[in-house]
Order: structure tokens, then C-alpha cells, then sequence
């Protein structure tokens, strides 16, 4: 054997087992143990199987059809896998559906029906061709027809999730899934370009692999992808409902009725009580009082400073920026300002 066949068999069996061994790692030995990396586990176990077909052929000799068959049946699982993965990473809480499973049906036939192919039919059938050329086209036309509707999955859920709201997590699994997608759409070119193309080496397809394959486990780690999944993206309908809560508390001046209450608000949006002081707490850092009162004392400290209010007491400001009580204005003035709203008016503090 010639020292560049022995270079090139290194490098793509090195890509095989490094995928191999990501998903094992994926699968048995990663603490945080989610959907997601399960789908991108077997993603990579049945795209070994696929690889090592092809480093077996392009080096092994009389390799038997049934394992060239097998091995190219295996691109039939992994184009819902890939889709299924794409959702898992963008849809909060996904859970694979019921109908997953007529998914892998044109797997089970493939597969069920290559284990009947023997030598010799292969080599003395004049079927063979045509049963062989129609299932390879039928497999990468399967393959691509699922990259793209993965691909538009992924684009579908950036167009749910605006850009400029994206927190650090969601731009890391944008990223990432964008690289896989590319991974894979590389992958499946170079498989299409041997086919249609004599000249093109068969061993390209396994050693594009193992450069898609190591980088994509290097990016995985460096984006942190692998300890998240879709539940990173609930942070933007979070977002949503506080922008909703501040339109009616600020933008409407909601601030400033007495009688504004967490369960009041809640009625307005449609939402439970629970579900606001949470996105309250979150977004805004405090608790729902002290969230309203903070712009209460912002209000109370302009009438406190205005010349054209020295007439009136601290009292009538109080109720005029929504307290009920003196006591309790003078008590969230204390907290927020360090001082009382007497000293505040007095020293003049802010002119």
C-alpha cells in the first residue's frame, strides 16, 4: 500500500472515530442529559456507519454488496434526525411527535430489502444497476429534501426571534446550528460531485467528513452548544411580556393609579399573576412593588424639585404619583433615595 493511501485511510478513519467517540460522549457520558444531544448522538453514530461504508470501499477489496447497500441506507435516518435536532434547539420544551415515526418507514424498507442483496445478483442481475442507481438517487434526494426543510426550520426561528433581542446563548445557538447545516450541505456535495463527477475521488467524501466532523465538535464546545437546548430561547417570550408590562406600566402611566395591583396588570395582559412577577423579578431585577414605586419616587422627585410645586405638601405629591398612604411614600422614597422626601425638598438635591 502507497504511504499517501495510508495517510488518507489515517485521516478519515481518525475523522470516523472522533465522531464516534463525540457521539458516545453525547450519549452515555454528558451530565446534562437532554433530547438535543441524543439527536445529535445518533446524527453522528449513523453518519459513521455511512463514512466507514465509504473508507471500506475505496481501500477494502471485494467488499460484499449487502454492506454497501446497509451502509448507504443509513443517509435515510439522517435527514429527520438533523430536522428533529434543529427543532429541539429552537422550540422550547420540543418534544419529537407521534408521526416521528413514519418518518424512519423509508428506512425500514430500504434497509429490510438490502439485506436480501447477494454477490450474485449484484454482479449477474441486469436489475442490479437500475435497483442500485434509483435507491442512490432516491437516498441523497431524501437527504437533501430534508437539509432543506431543516434549513428552513433554522430560518424560521430566526425570523421568530429578532436579532437586536438575542441574548448570548441564542446568538451561540444561531451560530452553531448555521455551521452544522453548512457541515452537512458540504457533506452531501461532495458525495453528489463523485457521482456526477469520475474525476472527483471517492475518499474526498470521508476526509471532508473528518475536517466537518472535528471542527464541528471543536465549535460545539467553544459555543457551548452542547449544554443548552431549545429552552434557552422561553428568554425572548420573557422579553415580549416585559416589553408588554412596561408599554401599560410606563408608556401608559399605569404608575401612577392607587389601585394598580400585580393581579389588575395580569387581567390586562392576559396572563396569570405568576407568570408577571416572574418576568418582572427577571427582567427587571426587583419585585413588582418596588418595580412601580422606583418610577413613583421618579415622578414625585421632578414635583418635589419644581418650583411651581412648593405650594403643595409632600403628602398631596405622594397621592398625585399613585401612593395611598404618606407612610408608605416615605418609605419607598427612603429605600430608593437614601433620604426622606422632606430632606430631599429641602436640600434641594438634583437641582
Amino acid at each position: 500500500m502507497k504511504v499517501l493511501d495510508v495517510a488518507l485511510i489515517v485521516l478519515s478513519s481518525a475523522g470516523l472515530l472522533h465522531g464516534t467517540l463525540f457521539a458516545f460522549y453525547l450519549i452515555f457520558f454528558k451530565k446534562k442529559k437532554n433530547l438535543a444531544n441524543l439527536l445529535l448522538g445518533l446524527m453522528l453514530i449513523f453518519m459513521a456507519f455511512r463514512i466507514g461504508k465509504s473508507v471500506l470501499l475505496n481501500f477494502g477489496e471485494d467488499l460484499e454488496p449487502i454492506f454497501i447497500f446497509i451502509g448507504l441506507t443509513f443517509l435515510l435516518l439522517i435527514g429527520p434526525l438533523l430536522r428533529s435536532y434543529i427543532l429541539c434547539m429552537t422550540v422550547p420544551n420540543f418534544k419529537l411527535p407521534k408521526s416521528y415515526v413514519l418518518e424512519l418507514f423509508p428506512f425500514v424498507l430500504i434497509f429490510g430489502a438490502s439485506l436480501f442483496v447477494t454477490r450474485g445478483w449484484f454482479e449477474n442481475s441486469k436489475w442490479a444497476i437500475i435497483v442500485f442507481s434509483s435507491g442512490l438517487i432516491f437516498i441523497y434526494l431524501h437527504l437533501a429534501f430534508y437539509i432543506g426543510l431543516a434549513w428552513h426550520c433554522f430560518q424560521e426561528a430566526k425570523k421568530r426571534h429578532i436579532k437586536q433581542q438575542r441574548t448570548k446563548s441564542q446568538k451561540a445557538v444561531f451560530r452553531w446550528l448555521q455551521l452544522l447545516l453548512v457541515g452537512f450541505i458540504l457533506i452531501w456535495g461532495t458525495y453528489v460531485l463523485n457521482i456526477l463527477d469520475d474525476n472527483v475521488p471517492y475518499i474526498i467524501g470521508p476526509m471532508v467528513y473528518s475536517v466537518v466532523v472535528y471542527f464541528l465538535s471543536y465549535k460545539a464546545f467553544q459555543l457551548k452548544t452542547t449544554d443548552v437546548d431549545g429552552k434557552v430561547f422561553k428568554e425572548n417570550t420573557n422579553n415580549q411580556l416585559f416589553a408588554q408590562v412596561s408599554n401599560l406600566v410606563i408608556g401608559d402611566k399605569l404608575y401612577l393609579e392607587p389601585d394598580l395591583s400585580l393581579s389588575k396588570l395580569s387581567k390586562l395582559l392576559g396572563r396569570s399573576t405568576q407568570q408577571v412577577s416572574l418576568v418582572v423579578n427577571e427582567c427587571a431585577k426587583r419585585n413588582f412593588n418596588d418595580y412601580i414605586n422606583f418610577y413613583r419616587i421618579q415622578d414625585s422627585k421632578k414635583l418635589l424639585l419644581s418650583a411651581e410645586n412648593e405650594k403643595y405638601t409632600i403628602a398631596s405629591i405622594a397621592f398625585d404619583v399613585g401612593f395611598s398612604s404618606l407612610s408608605s411614600f416615605n418609605g419607598a422614597f427612603k429605600k430608593f433615595e437614601g433620604t426622606t422626601p422632606s430632606a430631599f425638598r429641602k436640600t434641594g438635591t438634583g437641582r
